[in-house]
């Protein structure tokens, strides 16, 4: 079935780590493919921005100046998957985060849930963990039971769970002292928090008074772990937490640079980016813990609706080397979801097409640390 032919342009980009590719159909049907670096200072200050400036110069016939704000009245809509939060979780540069956890739990993150894929390997590698600092805070929620004797558990003082458990506070939140404990954090350069309450999953209100007050006292970024991703295993809430505080604010920079080069701030144009379960998302609502594979998430989308035949149902394998990365996934006819995945050495609890991704692209480097491994590599080559 031919598509019809757009009356404005339509722009769907790969902003990858190492380049950019830009996909326009323009007015009247002509489609073209532009290839850019995705960083090169000397002549652009954004590759995706860049490549929408040269299409519609070349195709309109007016000039586009890169000194101005584009012009998107002949702008239809702009689809975008990007590897920024994938290769600067695979780099560790997002941005500096603090834990902030119930009292008593600080080092739970570090232990983690003691899962050993090796059961034999006698050397156990604790998790790696994104945060620099841990601020215990001072709340308690337990779940309700009539025969319960904890102290502070006043059952005329019952909470409906937002799951359907019923719950009371022990302690409430000290406020006084989290003011405290983050005011010192300000001072560390930390602006950015992740926020896990042990049974926010169930009553978010505390994560909600924590995330309150840290914006109060001039936070940029809060990940609430209860709107994250709301759960009742603490554990891989945390993770996810950290990653969307530890990334996000990644994004929003990138976005936000992204918007100010096209007039009315993008406001007049629909402009959707791919999440790492497939699916779009408006750019308000793209988040770190949902853009660990977004750039990848496109490519399985892809080729997908292309490669696969409905006759003969035969798998197919996609490989994706980029400059920075590798991504390997498979389509049989469904697209095959996972629950919590580890990317880089980071567990996330969040809905992922089931992808696996490796630091290492065309653009990788090898390099000897030593002259024993390169003595090992040259008698295994003979």
């Amino acid at each position: 079935m031919a598509v019809p032919s757009p009356s404005k342009f339509q722009f769907a980009i790969d902003r990858g780590g190492t380049f950019t590719d830009i996909f326009a159909r323009c007015p009247g049907g002509r489609v073209r493919v532009m290839k850019l670096l995705s960083e090169d200072p000397a002549n652009y200050r954004d590759a995706p921005t860049e490549g929408i400036r040269r299409i519609l110069q070349e195709e309109c016939g007016i000039p586009f100046p890169c000194d101005r704000p584009l012009d998107t009245s002949q702008i239809e809509w702009i689809r975008m998957g990007t590897t920024v939060a994938t290769n600067a979780l695979l780099e560790r540069k997002g941005e500096r985060i603090a834990l902030l956890i119930t009292k008593g739990f600080r080092d739970l993150l570090h232990i983690g849930n003691q899962a050993r894929p090796r059961i034999f390997d006698l050397e156990v590698a604790m998790p790696e963990v994104l945060y620099e600092e841990v601020v215990e805070v001072d709340e308690r929620l337990i779940l309700h039971h009539a025969s319960c004797q904890l102290p502070g558990a006043d059952p005329s003082q019952v909470l409906p769970g937002v799951v359907g458990d019923s719950l009371v506070v022990q302690r409430p939140v000290d406020l006084a002292a989290l003011r405290r404990d983050l005011q010192r954090l300000l001072t560390q350069g930390i602006r950015s928090l992740a926020v896990v309450l042990l049974h926010s999953y169930a009553w978010p209100a505390h994560e909600q008074q924590v995330g309150a007050l840290a914006q109060e006292l001039g936070f940029q970024h809060v990940s609430l772990s209860s709107s994250v991703m709301p759960m009742v295993r603490v554990v891989p809430r945390g993770y996810t937490a950290c990653a969307d505080a530890y990334l996000t604010p990644c994004i929003r920079r990138y976005l936000d640079g992204f918007c100010a080069s096209f007039t009315q701030q993008l406001q007049d144009t629909q402009v959707l980016f791919m999440r790492s379960d497939g699916g779009l998302t408006p750019m308000g609502q793209f988040s770190g813990s949902r853009a660990i594979l977004s750039g990848p998430a496109g490519g399985v989308v892809g080729y997908a609706i292309t490669t696969y035949n409905q006759e003969d149902r035969q798998p197919v394998i996609g490989f994706d080397m980029g400059g920075t990365s590798t991504d390997v996934s498979r389509y049989a006819g469904e697209y095959e979801h996972v629950f919590e995945a580890t990317t880089a050495g980071i567990s996330i609890q969040a809905p992922q097409l089931d992808i696996n991704t490796v630091a290492a692209g065309g653009g990788s480097m090898l390099f000897f640390r030593s002259q024993k491994e390169k003595e090992d590599l040259w008698h295994l080559r003979d």
